[in-house]
């Protein structure tokens, strides 16, 4: 069995590569790409939680899927926000992109 400290260093090291994705990246996508790492390591840090704690290990196992269709939910609506962005200004560049000023 894999020893607990070890999987939340790797975790750790997942949500700092989501994390420095997100606020480095100009494309949309990469960003999105990026949130979706972050909430990835956040479902091992609850599946790994559930596992060694003396709970039911399914408990986190549901939580993670419930983690995992959000997610799924705002990858699609991000997608379908960044496709209605492209049709209108021609740029998915998040410093290019001025539709809700005035």
């Amino acid at each position: 069995m894999i020893p607990l400290t070890h999987i939340l260093i790797f975790t750790s090291i997942l949500f700092s590569i989501g994390l420095y994705g997100a606020l480095s990246r100009r494309h949309v996508v990469g960003i999105l790409i990026a949130v979706e790492l972050m909430l990835n390591a956040a479902n091992i840090n609850l599946v790994v939680f559930s596992r060694y704690t003396n709970t039911n290990p399914a408990t986190g196992q549901i939580f993670a899927v419930i983690i995992i269709v959000l997610a799924a939910i705002a990858a699609a609506v991000g997608l379908a926000i960044v496709l209605s962005i492209y049709r209108n200004q021609k740029t998915i560049y998040s410093d290019e992109i001025d539709i809700l000023k005035w």
